[in-house]
């Protein structure tokens, strides 16, 4: 290849890479991501101008605070559920209290964003060179050529004509209400008489008649963040130095928790609590959402943050409705049971199914529409089939397991359900062979199915399973946060088989 031509093609690979960076940016600017954040649909979009916007609707005010780099993101919120403007303020108080795994999902989708734009740049770009490369230099003299003709020449026009009909810039949007409300900080919004928290430095809202009427509701969510964030910062860092037992040489510990109803202020404190006793694994016996619907994401997100690098095992709850929580979990990496023993907690068996009182759920297999008692019997029927005894039983409701432990089929069941921690319980099943139930409390601090708030509304428990090096259940302690923030720890139960 002559010095000309490699000159000419190198030329237009230059151009290829400013057509695909040009493209790409475009791209990324104009590109969304409809994800589930702080309980709303929302769509976000990238911006480069370093800000972080949120845009709530007509109702509520717009807000917005400085990122801390050059990319931005404008997210504009969708439906939700709720049913009060009050509980929906509260709500986003309290996800505010533990933000965390809410930017991370934000910040995953612009990385997604960015990454589909780059690709699609680089394809865009390749095009030119491609062309290049494929028309030799005999057809691309013919068609340099051809350009000084008037066929050339319109042809020209009609190439440089057709993205700026794509594009069409001189379409520009009508004059918007937000354009003429103006930014001012929280603090101006609010007044002197309300006491912000540093985190709220910088954070400013759009002013504007409709908004102003939402100042009490706004303030009254100021104080529950506030409150909130100090109850379990502090809760949370008391755990990580409670008198726990921890393991022995060869022993696993798991942290036992259940029924927390949306409550990601208890995650790190569950975290610090099974941190504290050395545990490796995690056991979830269901009801981490109240109603299971999408807009619960938040709550999943944050029980994944606070869990992800260790052993996760889970089942449904009754309140878990339908398909959605038990999947999203599937999805993040959590080990959901179905009926078949897998291996669990030090290399012993664990056996499990999702609550049948659930909606949609129940299933055994292909087959559907079981009662509890008939769900019972069939876990029961795997437990006694199985080569090597079952360690573990993991079940929203322990209930399920009676059958199973009647009939000497396994070491421990284990579940939530009642709100209430109970046991451990001896159970001595057929031919002498003896098995234990215990029900955790309510890891939320739930009263009924509720469980969202400054604090938590009832004693929020959680516990600690000892494994023996051979995976069997060898002891329980049970740990309990009280609601004025103290800790009350239970006495380490041994379990005996004989």
């Amino acid at each position: 290849m002559s010095r000309t031509r490699l000159a000419s093609t190198a030329l237009v690979a230059v151009g290829s890479l400013v057509v695909a960076v040009v493209a790409g940016v475009t791209l990324f600017l104009s590109g969304s991501r409809t994800v589930v954040v702080a309980s709303h649909d929302a769509t976000v979009r990238p911006t480069l101008d370093g800000d972080v916007v949120v845009r709530t609707g007509p109702l509520l005010p717009d807000v917005r605070r400085q990122g801390d780099g050059p990319v931005g993101v404008d997210m504009v919120l969708g439906k939700t559920e709720a049913s009060s403007a009050d509980e929906l303020i509260a709500r986003y108080a309290f996800i505010a209290s533990q933000p965390e795994s809410q930017v991370d999902k934000v910040q995953a989708a612009v990385e997604d964003i960015a990454i589909s734009a780059a690709v699609r740049g680089l394809g865009l770009g390749l095009v030119p060179l491609a062309v290049w490369l494929l028309l030799g230099p005999h057809r691309r003299g013919e068609l340099f050529r051809g350009l000084r003709t008037r066929r050339g020449a319109v042809g020209a026009v009609l190439l440089v004509a057709l993205p700026l009909a794509l594009w069409q810039p001189w379409d520009a949007d009508a004059d918007r209400q937000e354009d003429e409300q103006d930014w001012i900080t929280l603090g101006e919004f609010l007044g002197s008489a309300v006491p912000l928290p540093v985190e709220a430095d910088g954070i400013e809202v759009r002013t504007g008649p409709t908004t102003t009427q939402t100042r009490r509701l706004i303030a009254s969510a100021v104080s529950t963040y506030d409150k909130s964030k100090a109850f379990y910062a502090e809760a949370a860092e008391t755990a990580a130095d409670l008198d726990v037992r921890v393991p022995e040489e060869g022993e696993t510990v798991a942290l036992l928790v259940s029924d927390r109803h949306d409550n990601i202020g208890m995650d790190p404190v569950a975290r610090a609590v099974g941190d504290a006793a050395g545990a490796t694994v995690v056991l979830d016996a269901g009801d981490d959402t109240s109603t299971g619907q999408p807009w619960e994401a938040f709550s999943l997100d944050s029980l994944d943050r606070a869990f992800g690098d260790l052993d996760r095992f889970v089942v449904a709850g009754n309140h878990d409705h339908g398909e959605f929580v038990i999947g999203y979990l599937a999805d993040l990496g959590w080990t959901t049971l179905d009926g078949e023993a897998v291996e669990g907690p030090g290399g012993g068996l664990i056996l499990g199914v999702d609550d049948p009182r659930s909606s949609g759920l129940g299933d055994w297999r292909d087959e559907s529409g079981l009662s509890f008692g008939e769900v019972e019997g069939r876990l029961a029927e795997v437990a006694c089939e199985s080569e090597d005894r079952i360690s573990t039983m993991l079940v929203h409701d322990a209930n399920l397991g009676r059958e199973a432990l009647a009939r000497g089929c396994v070491d421990l069941v284990v579940g939530g359900h009642t709100h209430v921690q109970r046991g451990p319980e001896a159970v001595v099943g057929e031919e002498g062979r003896i098995g234990w139930t215990y029900t955790n409390g309510t890891t939320g601090g739930a009263a009924y199915a509720i469980a969202v708030g400054s604090k938590p509304r009832r004693d929020a428990g959680m516990s600690l399973v000892t494994y023996d090096e051979e995976g069997r259940p060898v002891g329980v302690q049970g740990i309990r946060l009280q609601t004025d923030g103290t800790f009350v720890v239970g006495e380490y139960a041994p379990l005996t088989y004989e």
